[in-house]
């Protein structure tokens, strides 16, 4: 007997085929969460702004300068702003637009150099002092304290007068005076961290202690130490300044924005561009890093949103 085989009714739909094609969830990295909640932070984003023009003018900013920072003009001296000076001329008829963007690169080699020198010595003395503890933690401890209670600006200048002025002894000298506060920021990091299950485990397994610190602990808490170093470029860039103006920082016919400042201070209330316009580089620069530290700083450690 054939069998029957019945036609569906007119009507009814035939199934609809399985699909497999669902777009899957989109993963997210612990560092896109990073970028993400960094570039919500309006002020971050402008601060970031203002430190990426900085680096540019650094790098290339003797390209579009209008006139040489050294040239001098003395036909045409303490010119107030104008269309062929945009920030007018100092007392020895030089440019100031293109002294100041000159001034940038020192600002940011200074500022770089001496928080890595600071950070490259205060990781090393904290991971110390954190991990190994005892002796070695109260002696380095007590170095911080001495460093600490030392004004940074004396001390720089007490280290410059015995050295001589110029772009290496300063960033040397703000290094040496820096890196007490990074040593115990990652100290206190790692006095928390190496009580973590993981850096037990490591050490049960037969991990020796540099190779604990080197793949465990310091990973896991720079992240201070970090922030700390976005915030304080600002501050070695006050210091250079600082010592430029007191006399005791690069040579005074070296375009940095501490030298422009002490030109101009003799000539507050009549020719005020010469100490107005470098000022605010100086602020604006500083407050760009301190909007990305921020920013960072809320990024890393999104309980302090």
């Amino acid at each position: 007997m054939s069998e029957l085989v019945k036609s569906p009714a007119v009507g009814d739909e035939a199934p609809a085929p399985a699909t497999t094609t669902e777009a899957a969830p989109k993963q997210v990295t612990q560092w896109g969460e990073i970028r993400h909640r960094f570039f919500q932070n309006k002020l971050a984003v402008v601060g970031l702004g203002i430190v990426s023009v900085l680096f540019l003018t650094a790098a290339f900013g003797n390209l579009v300068t209008p006139y040489d920072p050294q040239a001098q003009n003395l036909m045409n001296t303490l010119a107030s702003p104008g269309s062929e000076h945009w920030m007018g001329t100092d007392s020895l008829g030089r440019d100031v637009f293109s002294r100041l963007l000159a001034g940038a690169r020192i600002a940011v080699i200074v500022g770089l150099a001496s928080i890595f020198f600071a950070v490259l010595i205060g990781v090393f003395m904290g991971a110390i002092a954190g991990y190994f503890a005892r002796f070695a933690d109260t002696i380095i401890m007590r170095a911080v304290d001495v460093f600490l209670a030392f004004p940074l600006l004396i001390g720089a200048m007490v280290i410059i007068l015995v050295t001589g002025r110029g772009v290496t002894p300063v960033i040397i000298s703000l290094a040496i005076f820096s890196w007490a506060t990074v040593a115990r920021l990652l100290r206190s990091s790692i006095l928390s961290v190496r009580e973590m299950d993981y850096v037990h485990a490591a050490k049960a397994l037969g991990a020796s202690g540099p190779r604990i610190v080197r793949k465990h602990i310091l990973p896991n808490s720079l992240t201070a130490v970090l922030v700390y170093a976005t915030f304080n470029v600002g501050t070695a860039i006050i210091g250079v300044a600082s010592l430029s103006f007191l006399g005791a920082g690069v040579p005074v016919d070296v375009p940095e924005w501490g030298n422009m400042l002490a030109d101009g201070q003799q000539f507050i209330g009549v020719e005020d561009h010469l100490w107005i316009f470098p000022s605010l580089f100086v602020v604006v620069t500083v407050l760009g890093f301190a909007f990305v530290g921020d920013g960072l700083r809320d990024a890393l450690d999104p309980k302090l949103r």
